[in-house]
């Protein structure tokens, strides 16, 4: 039997999940979440409730890491583990970490109104969009010149990011950061994993 993935389509943490798997090769069976209607059979899988969670015999993978790892030790044609770990894992944190609270913040103004949305776009450029457009001045990619984990791993964050301000967002003067975000946009892996499914009813 295929594993079974529990995914919602617009999730980063998801969409890393499924950029993974399909770039390995992986068939999975896709299980479309309505997050305001969980079916039992996921929380069964993973009472915390949440995407991506990927169920298979023996074996339940509840973090969008652990998933992307997994299928990476199955299949990794293009060397996507190949790269400095203590590096990736840096980059990872600060994603996951502090980018992904200013991320929500400036994607949802409403929940925050203290906030200045000025002062949280400033924090989330000296984060982390400053520091990509630094790294691929050098680089195609976030670690070197070929792709790697932490690419796919950022690249759902970024996407959502500047899609809360589209216009705004392509003024800012981080040319190497706009020039990867559309090449990731523009692939094909990226198109597979959009693909949408009808919500699954159990």
């Amino acid at each position: 039997m295929k594993p079974i993935l529990y995914s919602f389509r617009r999730c980063p943490y998801a969409m890393r999940a499924r950029l993974a798997l399909a770039y390995a090769g992986i068939e999975v069976e896709h299980r479309e979440i309505v997050l305001r209607n969980k079916p039992q059979s996921l929380l069964l899988a993973s009472p915390k409730g949440t995407v991506p969670v990927l169920s298979m015999a023996g074996l339940v993978l509840e973090q969008s890491k652990d998933i992307m790892f997994w299928a990476l030790e199955k299949s990794d044609p293009e060397g996507w583990m190949e790269v400095d770990q203590a590096r990736a894992q840096s980059w990872l944190e600060r994603n996951d970490g502090p980018f992904k609270a200013l991320l929500d913040q400036y994607k949802y103004p409403g929940r925050n109104p203290e906030l200045d949305q000025d002062e949280v776009l400033h924090a989330a450029i000296e984060l982390m969009l400053k520091p990509i457009d630094d790294a691929l001045q050098h680089s195609r990619y976030l670690l070197g010149n070929n792709i790697s984990w932490i690419d796919a791993a950022v690249f759902p964050f970024i996407r959502q990011f500047s899609m809360v301000n589209l216009d705004r967002f392509k003024m800012l003067p981080f040319a190497h950061l706009q020039q990867w975000l559309r090449e990731w946009i523009d692939t094909d892996l990226f198109a597979v994993v959009m693909k949408k499914y009808p919500a699954w009813i159990d």
